[in-house]
């Protein structure tokens, strides 16, 4: 079997002629049809000589060529069956061209050689210019070996005969040489002509390979496309609302390309839907604020994502869905998409997981983190809301619940409502909770909680002196570094690694087993292990190509067209089933054209050059062929003129009308079959032309003494058969100028052959010449009667070039079908990277959907450090006022359609050039997280003036002012009062991706944290910033009203600022 390598390229890696794969697609779509077409035509051919033979009684004649062609025909019997039955009988596919053009040579030699009688110069020259067309055409040589055999062919004809006339001949050498020379022509316009079309074969078959490949390819990709998106997706949000969402995008893409209008709606679409009966975690970190702040930026990424893959990999254990990380919170449900009646055990079991591989991580490293769970059961609104940036997530009263029961909840502990115990049953032994001591809330709602009891807590722990050996080991440490090298063991999947492989996620699970055995660091495997499946997958993908590429190599071999079986054409005539494809076909651009009417001239000239070697030179000769060359030269000079244009130093008008011309030669139907047309059939008739005009010619006709030596160099006595002979043979070539034009419409060529064979056959089987016997009575090859050669051999380029036109019409059609193919497939394929470049830049921003997608995709950690970052929060606290639950509003449905439209109104925004530079981050209930200055490339902040370093400061207050403006104009259409309190800081933060089922992009630092309490301190319709951010907006034109000192958790008194805008007047002059 071929490497299979081989045959994955890329537009600049070509793959070679000598390619195995391309030698078998070529040896089954054309080298194995046109042999068989070859035997066939062969056998049919000499089946017709013999039953000729004993129909005029001349076999007794010819025992040395019947016993010849029959032999031949055994031998081609046997070939043929061979190439039928077994496919494998390709690699003696040179042996078998080699036998049959011995067995063409041999045939034709013994017909010469029959008799020891008088030798003719012209005999079986056109047998001879048969065997020379179609090694060229239809035997399987390259264009090395169809050149040699060729010429041998014909030198050896030219050079025997030669031999063999000037011995037994009693002509004068001057009509010999002439023959001769007429001979050298005729044979040379064969291998010219052979050459040509070879070699024009050639280039379509190896165009038709690589457009076939690459419509392979390109499915495959397609395929990876199809499944990297479904995994996008699915990573982003669940299936039962992703294949509405793909949907809607690929419709979006769809009326952006027709330049369609957006159907107009009042509305945004909203993909929510009410799930009963399901159990709510909500967990956090308790510790890990403390222990981030000492984290270096990788540190922090490769922790959380160690932290969060391991609570990923227990939420699949315990079928619940995560739904989103915010910050060090983690929260998920179980009963979503499809209800489980025990998805309260399955959350309480997915807590007490969490807090038993926390415990694992504070034993191990030292490092005093704890895990706080608050689980509650109940109703939810699960979906997406906004354009931008989509998160599945849940919303109501019960969501805001099991919040509550996770900030109430006891640290090491799962903290669950009396709603939740009852789903339980008597499952877990609980004990009093007393939340409602911890939280207002919980006590205002009078909501009894309890805590779950771990059975693992009953069990003797052994062997405790091993995390304690491991901990004093490490003590010298950082903590981070401890808890990193600890989670490392963990070997948690990377962000989009399934996007860009084939193997599944258990694949991942059980390469990570094995490198948790280890004990590698991970730095040390990720590179070694990213390119061994790097590797891997290409070769899995080669191999589809290759399998493909096969299975369509023998589709080929079981289509032809001659069995008109193909749900891509209609019968026989092979006319494309779509009819848009056929009216492609028919206009396609020619783009070869001019070298058929070039090859056509040189045919012209050969015929000239035949007929002034061995015919009469009259007037009539030279007028009629001066008519033709003008008309050639003519159509020559259309198809040219631009290269005539660039040699010509005046430009005269006429010209440039005619170079406008010359351009659509090869592009315009009308204007090129015409041409083809006028150049063929003056030809086919020129051909012809001189015989039909001295029919009448007496045969004893000398003319003066003088004009006999010049005009008639065989003799009076010769003369008229040996004409006619020729004139047969020019009709021959006339045939093969018409098969040169290869991407011709087959029907054209067909209607011009059969009419010229039709005239040709009447003019020649109506001739009435005297001297018909003028050989006596030789038996040679049917000497005695020269019309029935005349015939068949018509006949026979006839059909063969009929059945090659036919071949070559489907190679042709072949090859539109696959290249269209190959654009609607590409149309297809590009469409599935919008999409999915559409989906992850949804999911990131654009400069890290780079980093993971694209020809150079990486698969290490993304992780980036950011000096001065704004962070905006802004939040709508009236719509948690707002959202109610009750029948009239679908349970709290319609309520977070109105959130939709502010969140979507909101996003929108961010498509106007001036906040390109504002990237949304997440949304968190009704509170929308936005931060300006991530696109800046790391390192070069410091590279900038003062100005343009804080400009995203001005920015983000922009487009604060903006929402607030956004949000008043929907407040006028829904009669509502919300007002936006916005909270914006800047300084360093860290960005990085977590997850690898459900990858997130997000920011951490001490500026987002203190930006989040600038908002829930501040007030309604104000953006509230610290004291550093409103230096640098006074700098920039803002002023800011100092607010004064308030107390923020974590960080104590805080001096804050309000940005004064008339938007904020505006809004509290409405206050008032």
């Amino acid at each position: 079997m071929p490497a299979k390598g081989k045959y994955f390229f890329n537009e600049n890696d070509d793959c070679r002629i000598s390619d195995p794969l391309y030698e078998k697609y070529r040896y089954t779509s054309q080298q194995h049809p046109l042999l068989l077409l070859l035997l066939f035509i062969a056998i049919i051919f000499w089946t017709t000589l013999i039953i000729i033979f004993f129909v005029t009684d001349e076999a007794h004649y010819h025992l040395a060529f019947i016993i010849a062609v029959c032999a031949a025909l055994v031998i081609f019997a046997v070939m043929y069956l061979l190439l039928c039955i077994e496919s494998l009988f390709r690699r003696w596919l040179t042996l078998f061209g080699v036998m049959i053009w011995i067995c063409f040579l041999i045939i034709g030699y013994v017909s010469l050689f029959e008799k020891e009688n008088d030798y003719q110069l012209w005999e079986q020259v056109p047998f001879f210019l048969f065997i020379i067309f179609t090694v060229y055409t239809m035997l399987p040589f390259g264009m090395r070996g169809a050149v040699i055999i060729s010429v041998l062919s014909a030198l050896s004809h030219i050079i025997v005969l030669s031999i063999m006339v000037s011995m037994t001949s009693q002509e004068n050498k001057e009509s010999i040489l002439f023959q001769l020379l007429a001979n050298a022509v005729i044979f040379l316009c064969g291998n010219l002509m052979g050459a040509f079309h070879k070699r024009q074969m050639q280039v379509a078959s190896w165009d038709l390979y690589r457009y076939t490949l690459k419509c392979i390819q390109v499915r495959m990709k397609l395929k990876i496309e199809k499944r990297q998106q479904e995994n996008l997706l699915l990573s982003i949000l669940p299936a039962h609302i992703s294949m509405e969402m793909k949907l809607a995008i690929i419709e979006r893409l769809k009326e952006t390309n027709d330049n369609r209008q957006m159907h107009d709606n009042n509305f945004h679409s909203l993909y929510v839907k009410r799930h009963q009966n399901v159990s709510i975690l909500y967990a956090d970190i308790v510790g890990f604020t403390r222990l981030a702040s000492d984290c270096s930026p990788k540190e922090l990424v490769v922790m959380l994502n160690e932290l969060f893959g391991k609570f990923d990999q227990i939420a699949k254990e315990n079928e619940c869905m995560r739904i989103k990380i915010l910050g060090d919170c983690y929260y998920c449900v179980s009963g979503l998409p499809v209800s489980l009646p025990v998805h309260a055990r399955n959350c309480v079991k997915m807590g007490l997981d969490m807090c038993e591989a926390i415990k694992q991580v504070r034993e191990a490293t030292g490092v005093d983190i704890n895990m706080r769970v608050g689980i509650h059961s109940g109703n939810v609104l699960c979906g997406v809301i906004g354009l931008r940036k989509w998160q599945y997530d849940v919303w109501s009263h019960d969501v805001s619940l099991a919040n509550r029961m996770e900030s109430a909840g006891v640290p090491g502990r799962v903290h669950i409502t009396e709603a939740t115990l009852n789903h339980l049953g008597k499952a877990y032994e609980v004990e009093e909770g007393n939340g409602h001591l911890r939280d207002p809330y919980l006590e205002s709602m009078n909501i009894k909680t309890y805590l779950v009891v771990d059975p693992r807590s009953k069990q003797c722990v052994s062997n405790n002196h091993l995390p304690k050996t491991r901990v004093n080991d490490g003590l010298k440490m950082r903590a981070s570094v401890r808890m990193t090298r600890y989670l490392e063991s963990w070997g948690a999947a990377r962000p989009f690694a399934h996007l860009n492989h084939r193997e599944s996620v258990s694949s991942d699970s059980s390469s990570s087993q094995g490198r948790r055995r280890k004990e590698i660091p991970l730095c040390s495997t990720g590179h070694q292990r990213t390119s061994d499946r790097n590797s891997s997958q290409k070769g899995r993908i080669e191999e589809d190509i290759y399998d493909e590429m096969m299975s369509t190599i023998e589709g080929l071999s079981s289509t032809n067209p001659w069995c008109g079986k193909s749900d891509d054409f209609c019968g026989f005539s092979l006319i494309f089933a779509e009819p848009g494809l056929e009216k492609e076909y028919r206009t396609i651009p020619i783009l070869k054209l001019k070298s058929y009417f070039a090859c056509a001239s040189f045919v012209f000239l050969c015929i000239f050059l035949i007929q002034m070697f061995i015919m009469p030179k009259t007037a009539k000769l030279g007028i009629s062929f001066g008519i033709v060359a003008v008309i050639i030269v003519l159509i020559l000079f259309v198809c040219f003129a631009e290269k005539c244009m660039k040699c010509c130093s005046e430009q005269r008008p006429f010209l440039h009308h005619l170079c406008a011309i010359s351009e659509k030669v090869e592009t315009m139907p009308l204007l090129r079959l015409p041409l083809a047309v006028i150049a063929i059939g003056a030809l086919l008739i020129i051909a012809i032309f001189n015989l039909t005009t001295e029919k009448n010619k007496p045969a004893n006709f000398t003319g003066s003494n003088d004009l006999c030596a010049t005009t008639y160099p065989f003799g009076n006595t010769t003369q008229s058969c040996v004409e006619e002979t020729y004139y047969a043979y020019c009709c021959i070539l006339g045939f093969i100028a018409c098969s040169v034009f290869l991407q011709m419409s087959f029907e054209l060529k067909v209607l011009l052959l059969s009419i010229a064979v039709t005239v040709y056959l009447i003019i020649f089987n109506t001739l009435q010449h005297k001297n018909l016997s003028f050989y006596g009575n030789s038996t040679r090859l049917f000497t005695k009667e020269p019309r029935i050669m005349t015939n068949l051999y018509l006949v026979l380029f006839y059909i063969t070039l009929v059945l090659l036109a036919k071949q070559i019409d489907y190679y042709c059609r072949l090859d539109c079908l696959w290249k269209n193919k190959f654009k609607k497939e590409h149309e297809q394929f590009e469409t599935m990277e919008n999409v999915n470049r559409l989906l992850l830049e949804n999911v990131l921003p654009a400069h890290v959907a780079a980093y993971f997608i694209g020809e150079k995709r990486n698969e290490d950690w993304y992780h980036q450090s950011y000096d001065c970052v704004c962070v905006m929060f802004a939040s709508v606290p009236d719509f948690k006022v707002f959202y109610t639950e009750c029948d009239v509003n679908k349970e709290g449905l319609e309520c977070l359609r109105l959130l939709n439209e502010i969140i979507a109104d909101f996003d929108e925004l961010l498509l106007k050039p001036k906040f390109s530079g504002v990237e949304k981050i997440k949304t968190i209930g009704s509170t929308y997280m936005a931060a300006a200055g991530l696109s800046v490339t790391p390192g070069q902040e410091n590279n900038q003036d003062k100005e343009r370093q804080h400009a995203h400061i001005g920015i983000m207050v922009e487009y604060g002012i903006a929402l607030m403006s956004k949000l008043d104009g929907i407040n006028r259409h829904s009669f509502n009062n919300f007002r936006l309190r916005i909270g914006i800081n800047h300084g360093p933060v860290i960005a990085g991706v977590i997850g690898a089922r459900k990858p997130q992009y997000d920011i951490w630092g001490n500026t987002v944290n203190v930006a989040s309490r600038m908002e829930s301190t501040g007030e309604l319709g104000k953006i509230q910033v610290t004291e550093e951010t409103s230096k640098i907006l006074q700098e920039l034109g803002y002023s800011c009203e100092c607010r004064g000192l308030i107390n923020v958790k974590g960080k104590g008194e805080l001096r804050t600022y309000f940005v004064c805008t008339e938007t904020a007047k505006f809004q509290g002059m409405g206050l008032n």
